[in-house]
């Protein structure tokens, strides 16, 4: 993941408290699981030892994903964005030409994408077509059904 990621302050501290729980908790987890196999006898011939070597391995791996997220992070605020055009952190509101239905999405970093929560990465095909447009333009987004045209209707910050 290189590159910068723009987060909220709520987004960081949310991936902040994260790493804090996977280096605690999550190492005397995974610690006492492989002492726990240990006790089992001939490491040779162990599949649980094995598996909590692999699972160790990959929360070291998360760990270390997560660290250079938030080495990377810019942390963005909201009240200085320019909503003339689609940014990073903006909400916008979009109509599908083809059926005039609209829908208010808020453009985040991919580590703070929810889809439930109507939050969408500028990264996925919707917001990388979205970022740069003015209220009134189209952006045309390639999707696996063909090509679909959204308005933006409205930007907003909140």
């Amino acid at each position: 993941m290189s590159g910068i990621n723009y987060l909220t302050k709520e987004g960081y501290n949310r991936l902040k408290a994260e790493l804090d729980e996977m280096k605690t908790q999550g190492r005397k987890e995974v610690a006492a699981a492989i002492a726990e196999a240990r006790e089992k006898g001939d490491l040779s011939e162990n599949a649980e030892y094995d598996a909590a070597k692999d699972a160790q391995g990959m929360l070291e791996l998360k760990i270390s994903e997560l660290e250079k997220t938030l080495a990377n992070s810019r942390i963005l605020d909201e009240s200085q964005l320019d909503t003339s055009k689609v940014t990073v952190l903006c909400n916008v509101k979009i109509k599908n030409v083809k059926t005039g239905k609209s829908v208010k999405y808020k453009l985040v970093s991919e580590s703070e994408a929810d889809l439930k929560a109507k939050k969408i990465s500028v990264s996925s095909p919707i917001g990388k077509g979205l970022l740069g447009k003015a209220v009134g333009e189209v952006a045309v987004i390639d999707t696996p059904r063909g090509s679909m045209e959204f308005e933006v209707v409205e930007i907003s910050i909140n």
